[in-house]
């Protein structure tokens, strides 16, 4: 069977738009904007690569990496977010990932991830200088976050804010580090 990859965003267009550029490419793609359509997809191609967008319709793509690996344990499995953080990078390689991406991203930067054969990467350069207060603080509602599968209300109450007001924190771009 030859090599084929599976693209998993909720967004239509971002989602078509690379399944054209890596079929342009030469790599036969195919794409899914839900976790139920993506499993689907999975088990009947059993994809070599995976690009997966880490939030899907308010829920972590963290929890299909498993399910895609049980499928097709040598897939390679590339995280996107629009929202990046350590913990979410961290979950991702620790449950099987390849490597994990911030949006936006050259198609390049992806193909380099499938074909690199090295120890899984976050992509994310190591910080010179300590975390700034209000990075921390997106880290560590990130954390939560992901502990709670992202519900925002079971995130809110354990970290004891109106859901209203982390909302309002999630909708905002990651604070530099």
């Amino acid at each position: 069977m030859p090599e084929s990859t599976l693209i998993i965003d909720d967004d239509p267009s971002f989602n078509s738009v690379l399944v054209r550029t890596l079929e342009r490419r030469g790599y036969p793609a195919r794409g899914a904007i839900d976790a139920t359509t993506a499993l689907t997809l999975a088990r009947e191609i059993s994809p070599t690569q995976v690009v997966l967008d880490l939030n899907l319709n308010g829920s972590s793509g963290l929890a299909l990496i498993p399910e895609l690996l049980a499928i097709n344990p040598a897939c390679r499995i590339v995280v996107l977010t629009g929202y990046a953080s350590i913990a979410t990078a961290v979950d991702a390689i620790k449950l099987g990932a390849t490597q994990y991406l911030a949006k936006p991203v050259e198609i390049e930067a992806v193909l380099t991830a499938f074909a690199s054969d090295d120890a899984p990467d976050t992509g994310l350069p190591a910080p010179d200088e300590p975390l700034s207060v209000d990075r921390l603080e997106w880290e560590h509602i990130q954390r939560v976050l992901n502990e709670n599968e992202g519900n925002i209300s079971a995130t809110a109450r354990a970290l004891k804010m109106h859901r209203r007001t982390l909302q309002r924190k999630l909708s905002k771009r990651p604070v530099r580090t």
